[in-house]
């Protein structure tokens, strides 16, 4: 596989965003929604933030108070027994390995904007930020899709209650229109296909079973975009090989000559992830036709090998243009990062069923 990474990368990175707040710092500018808008590239950034802190042994908690559209700044100290801080994104309660109590950042969206997709500027102000009691601890990984001329804009929502998949719409980039959890926890990676297919939508998710099963991707339907129903397995994990660990979508499906194509994410079980490819059935996307045996793009550069969380590459959006394939894609959960691809050569590599 011939993969063009851009000289540039990475292409946004913390140190261009400026904090919203001067008692914050930007510790991630990545997992982007990517669309074109108005003759742009619109990179809608998961700006994650965490309150600086001038006491070495002071980890700051930050929680959106939907009652006062505020945040509230809980401190703990380092020597505290009760919780763990082994994982620096999360606080645990002492022994429970299981979830966390508290994240040591808040995440928000906010836009970059490129004429070329090399050079970007990023806006002042956020775009979308928490703003109810599902989204407490913050609001990350957006995807975009296109249909007519609304942008509908999905990203997890996360709170003590979990985390699920929130929407909102907009045709500006300006304003929206929120409309509420479109998939309840415990669920994320959800992807909206860009047009009706024999007069339904259909979205791929990825939800994360407790008792038995894998966070693996699932097929859903709706005839509104808000209500979805007729859920299918569609993807599964692959013992000892680069989707062996977890998996879900990356890049919002792209419409082929062969089928829809789907550019998604793999993690082995020691969390190193890749990205790979999925053909779908264009007149029945439950229907799986081909798939990558070997990853597209893997971490390979230092930016995508030294992190934040190291050796991820992850998928987030993609614009196509005759046969290059324009994918951006986050790296070691800090920065945003784009390579370009051969459209036929991704769908000649994939194994077909």
């Amino acid at each position: 596989m011939n993969v063009y990474r851009y000289e540039e990368n990475p292409v946004v990175t913390p140190f261009d965003v400026k904090p919203h707040r001067p008692d914050f710092e930007v510790i991630g500018a990545f997992n982007a929604g990517i669309a074109k808008y108005n003759n742009e590239i619109i990179m809608l950034l998961r700006v994650a933030e965490r309150p600086l802190s001038e006491d070495s042994n002071i980890v700051k908690a930050p929680i959106y108070k939907p009652e006062t559209n505020e945040l509230e700044i809980l401190e703990f100290r380092l020597d505290d027994p009760i919780y763990d801080f082994a994982d620096p994104r999360v606080i645990r309660v002492a022994g429970d390995q299981k979830g966390f109590k508290y994240l040591t950042s808040l995440s928000y969206l906010r836009i970059a904007r490129s004429k070329d997709g090399h050079q970007f500027t990023i806006d002042e102000n956020p775009f979308v930020y928490p703003s109810n009691e599902l989204e407490t601890f913050g609001i990350e990984d957006p995807r975009i899709t296109q249909i007519e001329d609304t942008y509908y804009i999905y990203f997890s929502a996360v709170s003590p209650v979990g985390v699920g998949e929130s929407m909102v719409s907009t045709k500006d980039f300006v304003t929206t229109e929120h409309h509420g959890m479109i998939f309840a926890p415990e669920n994320k990676d959800v992807l909206i296909f860009p047009e009706k297919i024999n007069g339904k939508y259909y979205a791929l998710h990825r939800p994360v079973p407790k008792s038995t099963g894998a966070p693996e991707i699932w097929i859903a339907e709706s005839t509104n975009l808000l209500h979805w129903g007729n859920h299918k397995h569609l993807l599964g994990l692959r013992e000892g090989m680069w989707d062996s660990g977890r998996m879900g979508g990356g890049a919002v499906p792209i419409k082929t000559e062969k089928g829809w194509l789907e550019l998604y994410h793999g993690a082995t079980t020691d969390h190193r992830y890749c990205m790979g490819a999925v053909l779908l059935d264009l007149e029945d996307p439950t229907k799986v036709i081909a798939r990558s045996d070997q990853p597209i793009l893997e971490p390979e550069a230092e930016y995508e090998v030294e992190g934040f969380f190291g050796n991820v590459v992850f998928s987030c959006g993609a614009i196509v243009e005759e046969d290059v394939v324009k994918m951006f894609y986050g790296v070691a959960d800090t920065s945003m990062a784009c390579a370009e691809l051969s459209l036929k050569e991704i769908l000649d590599s994939m194994t077909y069923l």
